[in-house]
Order: structure tokens, then C-alpha cells, then sequence
């Protein structure tokens, strides 16, 4: 017969504890941060979201890439172009956070900042560019990995050094010289030996590099302590800024045509070194039609008029590579998949106005492979280059967006389209673009 239990017992030998509440009480969340990310191949027009946002932001800050990124942002009609900036610098009063997770070419930091004073923005002088120092990685874009990778500004290399645990980071740089130059030199005879044509000026790269030291070091900060001091104290408005994009993640993108970071929602917390119970609002942008770089599976892209279209009134030419985007109708497959990994808050709809002049457009509702409808966004890279794409078809509005102010003052068919995309996601449209101003950006809630 077994034994009988009393209802109070504890399992496992554990102390029998009475009490309801918990000896600690448990730890305030504090403030929330807002992310931005693209939901597509990047290119979206996340730097105007973030332009916008950065108004009454606090801080802004890049967890992930490097200058691969690449966002413009017209303000009084001059145009700025960031590619490890934070976009949401132009603000004079933000601070610019770049954490842990960025990969740095300090050479090319310093260029885009004065290039961008130049411009006009003399606030800048005065604004810190606070970089991770301390124990988590953080990699050194140097001319051992500059000219290799898919941009060519040697991501791939500096991140394959970080798995590799080969990589150097600011902290290295900030504290022994001669011990960072021999790690620089090993690294730099690993380059060459695996890339026999690749040459390294290595004593004119440390010399530049020792240069760089009294530069940048009033601009580094413990990026840990310094998320959670910003998260634990007074009210702040903190914004992160999402480089590339969903399908680009080097997990959940279109393996293996992807960048070498985490650019979806998981990257904000890694790559700022701060927990998930602080994020916050997420929105996702969303071009209103599909455009990719480079080469990759891209199922609805236009091999046709409507593609060279898109791409002619999009002005759809890379800002970090020059490249010409490959263009298509808007893809909703793969705009759910990108909602089930981020869980999007809200949507950006950029680029509206491209659509301007189409008489009907198509939206990608599914795939089917052999004439059957597949349910899920596919990994294999065959299997997604062999999907058909079925489509519905909606009524254009053949009439001019750009003046649009309100969502009211769109054209009826324009507002079908918003509405369209929104129930078939599930997700709101929080803002929608109708041109590359400030000013362009209709905010509907």
C-alpha cells in the first residue's frame, strides 16, 4: 500500500516556506525601449522612421551591422547618409549609443561624422558616440577584412573573427597597445594567409589605430552598465535602430544570401546587452512594393516593365553599394514570416507613391510548390527559388500621392491598399510615406 501524503508536503526534500510574497520584491522593468527594424530585404526607409521617432527620443542607439547599413534621411531638404551612425543623430539633443553587437571601422566612423557636418549639422561636434567597453565583443572593421565580404566593407570577415574569438575589440584597443598590436598582426597574417593577393600596410594600420586611441576613448562607455543606468533611471525615451532587415537575419534570412548579424528583434537585446522585458513597442517597415540587393531567392520580383518601373521612379540604387535593386510587387508571405520572429507592434508603409502611376497592383498572398500551396516561409534557398507566387490583384489610383498630408486626403484606392495590407497581416499601419521628406511621412494613429 503506498504511503499517503499530506496536502502540504513538499516534493524533493524542498523547505516547506509559508509565506506568499517573495523575501525580495521583484525588480522594476523601468523604461521601455522602442525598435525599428525592416521587415523585408532592407532598404525600406528605416532611417526616416527613425528620423521621425528621434524627436523626442533621448537616446538612440545601433545594436547590430556595421556600415553595411546604409540610411538616408532628408531634412530642409539636404540629404544625410549614415552607415554606422545612428540615423537618429540629427537630432541635437539624442545621444548616439552603439553597442556591443556593431562591428566598427573607426576610420570610416569619423568620416561619416564630419562629412555630415559638413552638410550642415555642426551639432554633431558636440555629441558622444558611446561605444561598448568591457567583456562582450566588440569587432574592428580593419584593413585585414575591408575589401572582403558581400558590401565589400568586410563584415563577414570581422564577424567570422568574433565566432572564431580572434576578434578585437574597443576595450583591447583602450588599454595595452603593444598587446593589441599582436593580436592585430596575428589576425592580419590569418587574412593573408587565407587571401594570398590581399596586402596589409600592418605598422601603417597601428599607426593610424594609435591615433585613433585618445580620439575615441572620451567616447567609450561600459555599454552594460550604461543600458541599464538608462533603463533603471529617470523617465528616458530610448530608440533602437535595426540595420538591414528580417530576411537578411543570419539565422531566420534566406541562408546563406544574408548579412552576419542578428537583424531581427532578438539582436536589440543581444546586441545592447540588455533583457527582453524592456522591449517595447517594435515597428516594422515595409516598403510598399519589394526591392533586394545582390544575389538570393526573391520570388516576386518583376523581370519585366513593371520591375524596371519600380526601380526607375524608386530611385532603387544602394546607399552603401551603388548596386541596382532587384524590384517586385509587395510580398506578404514573407512580410508574416518577418511578424511571427518580431511580433510587430505597428508598420511602416514606405514608397507609397511609387505605386502611383500602375493602373492595378499585385500583392503576394501564398506559395505553392508543384501546384500545391505550402503553409510556411521556406528555409531551402532551391525550395524558394522554385515557389510560384499567387496573387491578388487590386485597382490602382492613377493620381498623385506626394501632396497627401492625412490618410483622408490619400486617393480611396490608396486607402484600400493600406487597409488590405493590414488585415491580411493582422498588424496596424501606424505610418505610410508618400516621399523622401520629414514632411511625407502620414501618421495615422
Amino acid at each position: 500500500m503506498s504511503e499517503s501524503r499530506s496536502e502540504d508536503a513538499v516534493p524533493n526534500g524542498a523547505a516547506h516556506n509559508t509565506s506568499t510574497e517573495p523575501h525580495v520584491a521583484r525588480p522594476n522593468i523601468g523604461n521601455r525601449v522602442t525598435v525599428v527594424l525592416g521587415a523585408q530585404w532592407g532598404d525600406e526607409g528605416k532611417g526616416k522612421v527613425v528620423d521621425l521617432l528621434a524627436q523626442d527620443a533621448d537616446i538612440v542607439c545601433r545594436c547590430q551591422g556595421g556600415n553595411n547599413a546604409g540610411h538616408t534621411v532628408v531634412v530642409d531638404s539636404v540629404e544625410y547618409d549614415f552607415h554606422l551612425l545612428p540615423s537618429g543623430i540629427i537630432n541635437p539633443k539624442v545621444t548616439a549609443f552603439i553597442g556591443n553587437g556593431v562591428v566598427i571601422h573607426l576610420p570610416g566612423l569619423f568620416e561619416e561624422a564630419e562629412k555630415n557636418v559638413c552638410k550642415g549639422k555642426s551639432e554633431y561636434e558636440g555629441v558622444l558616440v558611446r561605444s561598448r567597453k568591457g567583456g562582450e565583443v566588440k569587432g574592428l572593421q580593419e584593413q585585414a577584412g575591408k575589401n572582403l565580404g558581400t558590401t565589400k566593407k568586410g563584415i563577414g570577415p570581422v564577424y567570422s573573427a568574433k565566432a572564431a574569438r580572434s576578434g578585437l575589440r574597443i576595450c583591447d584597443l583602450m588599454s595595452d597597445f603593444t598587446q593589441f598590436s599582436e593580436r592585430f598582426k596575428v589576425l592580419a597574417s590569418q587574412y593573408q594567409s587565407m587571401y594570398p593577393t590581399l596586402v596589409i600596410d600592418i605598422d601603417g594600420e597601428l599607426s593610424k589605430l594609435r591615433d585613433y586611441v585618445e580620439k575615441v576613448k572620451p567616447m567609450v562607455r561600459d555599454g552594460v552598465f550604461y543600458m541599464y543606468e538608462a533603463l533603471h533611471g529617470p523617465p528616458k525615451n530610448i530608440l533602437v535602430e535595426g540595420a538591414n532587415a528580417a530576411l537578411l537575419d543570419i539565422d531566420f534570412g534566406t541562408y546563406p544570401f544574408v548579412t552576419s548579424s542578428n537583424c531581427t528583434v532578438g539582436g536589440v537585446c543581444t546586441g545592447l546587452g540588455m533583457p527582453p522585458q524592456n522591449v517595447g513597442e517594435v515597428y516594422g517597415v515595409v516598403k510598399a512594393y519589394t526591392t533586394r540587393v545582390g544575389i538570393g531567392a526573391f520570388p516576386s520580383e518583376q523581370f519585366n516593365d513593371i520591375g524596371e518601373l519600380l526601380q526607375t521612379r524608386g530611385k532603387e540604387v544602394g546607399v552603401t553599394t551603388g548596386r541596382k535593386r532587384r524590384c517586385g510587387w509587395l510580398d506578404l508571405v514573407l512580410i508574416k514570416y518577418a511578424h511571427m520572429i518580431n511580433g510587430f507592434t505597428a508598420l511602416a508603409l514606405t514608397k507609397l507613391d511609387i505605386l502611383d502611376v500602375l493602373p492595378e497592383i499585385k500583392v503576394g498572398v501564398s506559395y505553392s510548390v508543384d501546384g500545391e500551396n505550402i503553409p510556411n516561409f521556406p528555409a531551402n534557398q532551391e525550395v524558394l527559388q522554385s515557389v510560384e507566387v499567387q496573387y491578388d490583384t487590386l485597382p490602382g489610383w492613377n493620381s498623385d500621392t506626394s501632396a497627401a498630408r492625412t490618410f483622408d486626403e490619400l486617393p480611396e484606392n490608396a486607402q484600400k491598399y493600406v487597409r488590405y495590407i493590414e488585415e491580411h497581416l493582422g498588424v496596424p499601419v501606424k505610418w505610410i510615406g508618400v516621399g523622401k521628406s520629414r514632411e511625407s511621412m502620414i501618421q495615422i494613429f
